[in-house]
């Protein structure tokens, strides 16, 4: 290869890499038709980030949030049409209400939120996130073999909850709280005491995307649409704080390694006060338990980017020029 054509190779081969790091995610299509629905997916880069210490300036954290790899995290919660969607087109035995349309979907189990996640990932040929058994009148979930379990999720060793090969999960706690509070400003310990990118408790509202808001504290009589749920964090996702608590994937404790164990939740809903919405608030409850102010969102790994792309094909390029 020529000097200058080697060049050329490299600057674009950096500008790909500058770009990976700006690229937006792209929103996910399931279904077909009349039962077509869109989850929107924003990137949480800044991998191997550490965990909250109190290092953002604000009042309240938590030791969460620390995460050694790069995925993305719904922009919003799981909405009812989603659910009524997936049901339509064969899901079974999950249900969820009262609320309709693009209100979340609440009343539904942390076992039903993963049978949610395992409808999207087979659906689109992927692999089950969680080993789940619906025996004709309830779910029960096994930890999945040494062989297949995830890497990710947790803050050492495997995953017992989740599978390598799958595609969509619900977030970690840590994966959660990350998306939720951290600082977005590279490898730090820097987090915001509120999900909306402040250490100012959010204005509280009924409905609403103005920046610094939140469902929360009795101004709503009811948890508002997902996609009009409050300001966002520094990461792009909205409703982290108010509108509905949220499961997390993680054992309370953080082990994973019994099926039955409380789940982690976070965030707060329309009517908890601020308190609820603070980094340092969790709350468990065990995996079967239902309630019309919880619902959930869904995580995924990285998407390839476009940059991605430019740089694989770079690559090759230069393997070919090499080789001649």
């Amino acid at each position: 290869m020529k000097p200058m054509k080697a060049k050329m190779a490299v600057a674009a081969l950096g500008l790909a890499l500058g770009m990976m790091a700006t690229t937006p995610a792209q929103a996910d299509t399931f279904g077909s038709g009349a039962n077509t629905f869109t989850i929107d997916f924003v990137n949480v880069g800044n991998a191997g980030n550490a965990n909250d210490a109190g290092a953002g300036g604000g009042s309240y954290y938590s030791d969460y949030g620390g995460v050694a790899y790069e995925y993305r995290i719904g922009k919003y919660e799981i909405s009812q049409d989603m659910i009524t969607k997936a049901t339509n087109l064969g899901m079974t035995h999950v249900t969820a209400g009262p609320w309709t349309g693009s209100q979340p979907a609440t009343n539904i189990s942390w076992y039903e939120a993963a049978a949610f996640v395992n409808w999207l990932n087979t659906s689109k040929g992927y692999h089950a996130a969680y080993d789940l058994t619906w025996d004709g009148s309830s779910w029960s979930m096994a930890l999945w073999g040494a062989s297949d379990q995830a890497s990710t999720g947790v803050r050492t060793g495997t995953n017992p909850y989740r599978h390598k090969d799958a595609y969509y999960f619900l977030p970690s706690e840590d994966e959660w709280y990350k998306a939720a509070y951290h600082q977005n400003d590279g490898v730090t310990a820097n987090y915001w005491d509120y999900a909306t990118a402040s250490n100012t408790a959010p204005t509280a509202v009924a409905s609403g995307t103005a920046s610094g808001s939140a469902v929360y504290n009795h101004v709503a009589t009811q948890p508002a649409g997902v996609d009009n749920s409050g300001g966002l964090s520094a990461y792009g996702t909205m409703g982290q704080n108010g509108n509905v608590w949220e499961w997390s994937e993680s054992a309370y404790d953080g082990s994973n390694n019994v099926t039955t164990e409380g789940r982690a939740m976070r965030g707060g809903g329309w009517l908890s006060s601020e308190l609820g919405l603070r980094s340092s608030l969790r709350f468990n409850y065990a995996p079967t338990y239902e309630d019309g102010g919880i619902g959930f969102r869904v995580a995924s790994v990285p998407e390839p980017s476009a940059a991605l792309l430019v740089l694989m094909a770079g690559g090759a390029w230069l393997l070919r020029r090499r080789n001649r």
